[in-house]
């Protein structure tokens, strides 16, 4: 159960300025904000990933829009931000969503040498993404995702949006499943 309830709703959109699986017209929009150091947050993420195949195959792979949010507590997960910032960095090697799955797979192993390992798996440039970690390029897009998430009330994560409206039930399958079928609705 999620306590974290001063806000409700989603108050900034899902738009293509964010990193999405999906259509952003589908019939239900997940936003997930996550910490890629956080068991919690691993443990949300490869729940989404199976509703997402199972609904994709039930109804279509239009049903279901899923959009991540980095959402590091730097504070509690030392590595979360800097794991944020190569996940951004991928991005920018269109490389998001491998490294988002690479990030929560290794979540004990999040430090600079591993990340960097990460991206030479991905095959990515390694000097560019050297680059953009030591220069912190993206560090403005992560805190983007981090006030946005505090502007809808988010304080910990993971924290879901289900058509913009806060997602207080239980982590488990049926539950967030039967939220989302709901909200489609």
């Amino acid at each position: 159960m999620n306590d974290d309830r001063s806000h409700s709703s989603l108050l900034v959109p899902p738009s293509t300025q964010d990193w999405i699986q999906g259509v952003l017209s589908a019939k239900v929009v997940l936003v997930m904000y996550g910490d890629y150091q956080d068991p919690k947050s691993a443990d949300v993420y490869k729940l989404i990933k199976a509703i997402k195949q199972e609904l994709s195959a039930s109804f279509g792979e239009d049903y279901l829009c899923f959009i991540f949010r980095c959402f590091p507590q730097a504070q509690v997960h030392l590595q979360a931000q800097r794991a944020a910032q190569a996940a951004q960095a991928a991005a920018a090697q269109e490389q998001f969503w491998l490294m988002n799955d690479t990030l929560f797979a290794h979540q004990q192993k999040l430090e600079n040498g591993y990340l960097v390992e990460y991206a030479n798996d991905l095959g990515l440039d390694i000097p560019q993404f050297l680059r953009d970690l030591h220069k912190q390029v993206h560090i403005d897009r992560i805190n983007e995702d981090i006030e946005g998430g505090i502007q809808s009330g988010v304080t910990t994560a993971p924290a879901l949006f289900i058509n913009n409206i806060r997602y207080t039930g239980r982590w488990k399958m049926t539950e967030l499943m039967t939220a989302i079928v709901a909200a489609s609705h």
